[in-house]
């Protein structure tokens, strides 16, 4: 929507004709709701709802904005209040045991009751999780209110008696009141093709003149129609029953004649109330928050709508929320700051008191052709769109259902929305596998370096262990998958890893899942491992102490638990190369030079010479052996002990890239390319190395240059494989 472009710098001039903008929408619209909301009670009552919404407009306007301090944002009467309302006014005259008046005072309480229930949602910070309620929920609910709204609105729009049902009366235009149907229907047509010859002026005045004016046309033919007393085609005179100061004073005096009975009648429908009337006003809030390019606070916006509404009750009006149509007007008409939704509330104060009489002779017949357009409006025609599309028709069928019961009850179709919710949540998470990615010891290994053997080994039996990166939610409607998913691996793997880095909460059916997958595992001898258990998660649940609460902690046989993936993956490499007959654990003794890998194919003769260029080093546990950035060009040797490599992070973080053994090698960068050194390196138990600078070595390639070519052959050979494992570790990664 588009509007004057001289007022939308914003600035005072901009509040004020963005406040009359936004009152020009609001008012015609706050007294049809009012209408539709009294009339449910009696006729006679079409003109005490007119005031309701008058002063239920004027109130929210000037105290919602004051508290939220939402600039820009228009709180007024809206069609999720009118039809909840409406509904229970229907349902309590449908009783016939209570009085007009009675009623009356039970609408009220229930508008009360849900202003109360608002400021509760904003004080325990509730605002986001209303935001959560899924779309075709909402879409569902409010067309449904479009529906109530639009079969509540035709009888009026065509005069027909309350006798008649609607089925019957559309076929029997007999029975229609034509001078209604007449004024209903210009004020639809110049609601309708208003936009499109003017957008300064919204269209619901256009629409409501128009249908005034049809109206006193006719009456120049039919001089009873200018009668007002005893006259059921218009609003009739509006009675004021004493100052401010008494309208407040008897809502409160009314509080002290309820009972429980009273609050047990209405509080469905106020909670009803107060759900549709907080996500109408966040749905606004987000939509304003995006042109503004701001963020509100959606929990000060709800304490803010729900004192406005508790505002409206005492002082006899109706509640609402933030509205779309006055907000935009607003916004586009220059509003920025909460003085203009103040300025839009004094409006309606003022256009009271001086049009006040005025009022009287608006046309029932028009306020129903405005309320058949907004419930037109209202209505998600872009439903039908997801009946083209197989993976979109749940959602259709989601939103129709919804729309269906919300003719039998507002409140039943809230019960309904609620548990489609749930479904919905539950089908959205059992529609993506929670297994990320899914590999043997081929696909992923330990940092750990393996000497030739070893590797020959862990190659061989790779399949025997299988890692399982995990993700989301691990409850009762994902673990049938999981299982399913998992169930070959159970027969034919000895070893089992879960990596629980990404998972974000586990339920008591799950960890069922876990002891029958230990049981199933621990019949063949093998364990299931699980590594990664998150403890700080946005839940605030510890998976690791809540499984260990369950019986499933290490202590358990079948069952380990690591800090790290790697820790795992190394404990199954250790395991799987002890089954087979290899040692796996580091020699006590150290090694001698002929015995590290890269040496072993070389004679004694060159074995003695390459011993007289080396140095002995031994390092403590801890003990730093070389830093990043450090200028060296010696090649390490572990003769005994475990080396591991780190690479600094920012922040005091660090990388773990590799894990060097007995008979293993590192440094050998800087020893081919001279150039600093990439990483730290230090001993994580006591270390006894081997060091062979450059240099020295170089002197003895001079004397025997087939050395070298043997030594760079064996150093090509081992790099080889540690940058084959370096790939599989990217793939690994990519694929998480």
């Amino acid at each position: 929507m588009t509007s004057a472009t001289h007022t939308s710098s914003g600035g005072l001039a901009g509040d004020l004709w963005g406040g009359l903008a936004a009152m020009l929408v609001a008012l015609p619209s706050a007294i049809a709701f009012g209408v539709l909301i009294y009339t449910a009670i009696g006729p006679d009552y079409a003109g005490e709802g007119a005031l309701a919404g008058i002063l239920g407009a004027a109130a929210l306007g000037i105290v919602a904005p004051l508290v939220s301090r939402n600039g820009g944002f228009i709180t007024a009467p809206c069609a999720p209040a009118a039809a909840v309302m409406s509904a229970l006014a229907v349902q309590l005259a449908a009783s016939g045991q209570l009085t007009g008046e009675r009623i009356a005072i039970l609408l009220a309480l229930t508008a009360l009751l849900s202003s109360l229930f608002q400021v509760l949602y904003g004080l325990i910070r509730a605002g986001r999780l209303i935001k959560f309620i899924p779309y075709q929920v909402v879409s569902g609910y409010l067309s449904g209110v479009a529906v109530i709204i639009a079969l509540g609105q035709l009888p009026k729009l065509l005069g027909l008696p309350k006798t008649v049902t609607l089925g019957h009366g559309l076929l029997a235009p007999e029975l229609w009141n034509w001078t209604g149907v007449t004024v209903g229907l210009v004020t639809i047509a110049a609601m309708v093709i208003a936009p499109r010859i003017t957008q300064k002026v919204p269209g619901a005045i256009i629409g409501l003149m128009a249908g005034i004016s049809s109206y006193f046309v006719l009456a120049f033919f039919n001089h009873s129609l200018l009668q007002l007393s005893g006259n059921s085609l218009v609003i009739g005179r509006i009675e004021t029953s004493g100052s401010i100061v008494d309208v407040v004073s008897a809502r409160a005096a009314s509080l002290l004649h309820v009972g429980l009975a009273d609050v047990h009648t209405i509080i469905i429908s106020a909670l009803t109330l107060s759900v549709l009337l907080s996500i109408d006003t966040l749905k606004t809030g987000v939509v304003l928050d995006a042109l503004a390019r701001r963020r509100s606070d959606s929990n000060r916006e709800l304490i803010g709508q729900g004192a406005a509404n508790a505002a409206a009750f005492f002082v006899g009006g109706m509640p609402g929320a933030g509205t779309m149509g006055a907000t935009l007007v607003n916004f586009t008409s220059g509003g920025r700051t909460l003085w203009s939704g103040v300025t839009e509330g004094v409006l309606v104060v003022l256009a009271f008191v001086l049009l006040g009489g005025l009022i009287a002779w608006v046309p029932i017949g028009a306020l129903a052709g405005l309320l058949l357009v907004v419930a037109w409006r209202m209505f998600d025609r872009d439903m039908f769109r997801l009946v083209l599309r197989r993976s979109t028709r749940v959602d259709f069928a989601v939103i129709i259902t919804v729309v269906g019961v919300a003719q039998i009850g507002l409140i039943a179709a809230s019960a309904v929305g609620i548990c489609l919710a749930i479904l919905l949540f539950i089908r959205d998470q059992i529609r993506g596998s929670v297994i990320v990615s899914k590999v043997d010891l081929h696909g992923a290994r330990s940092k750990r370096r393996r000497l030739v053997a070893e590797t020959e080994i862990l190659d061989k039996h790779g399949n025997e262990a299988a890692v399982v990166q995990l993700q989301g939610n691990l409850f009762f409607g994902t673990t049938d998958q999981l299982f399913s998913e998992l169930e070959q691996d159970l027969t034919t793997r000895r070893y089992l890893l879960l990596d629980l880095r990404r998972v974000q909460s586990m339920d008591f059916t799950a960890a069922h899942l876990f002891e029958q997958m230990r049981e199933r595992l621990l019949e063949r001898g093998g364990e299931l491992l699980f590594s990664g258990m998150p403890s700080n998660l946005p839940t605030h649940q510890d998976i690791e102490n809540y499984m260990k609460q369950l019986g499933l902690e290490s202590s358990k046989d079948g069952i380990d638990i690591f800090e790290t993936r790697d820790s795992a993956l190394e404990w199954m490499e250790d395991r799987i190369l002890k089954a087979a007959g290899y040692a796996g654990e580091e020699d006590e003794q150290a090694f001698a030079l002929g015995e590290i890998e890269i040496f072993n194919d070389l004679d004694a003769a060159t074995i003695a010479e390459i011993a007289g260029a080396v140095r002995e080093i031994s390092v403590p546990a801890g003990g730093r052996i070389c830093s990043r950035g450090d200028t060296g060009d010696e090649i390490f040797f572990v003769r005994r002990g475990r080396v591991a490599a780190q690479l600094p992070l920012e922040g005091g973080k660090r990388h773990h890239l590799a894990t060097f053994c007995q008979g293993d090698f590192f440094g050998e960068m800087a020893f081919i390319d001279r150039e600093p050194r990439s990483a730290d390196a230090s001993a994580v138990t006591p270390a006894d190395l081997y060091s062979l600078s450059r240099e020295h070595f170089d002197a003895l390639v001079k004397t025997n240059p087939m050395l070298g070519g043997r030594v760079f052959e064996q150093l090509a050979y081992a790099v080889s494989k540690r940058l084959r494992a370096a790939d599989t570790e990217l793939r690994s990664l990519e694929e998480r």
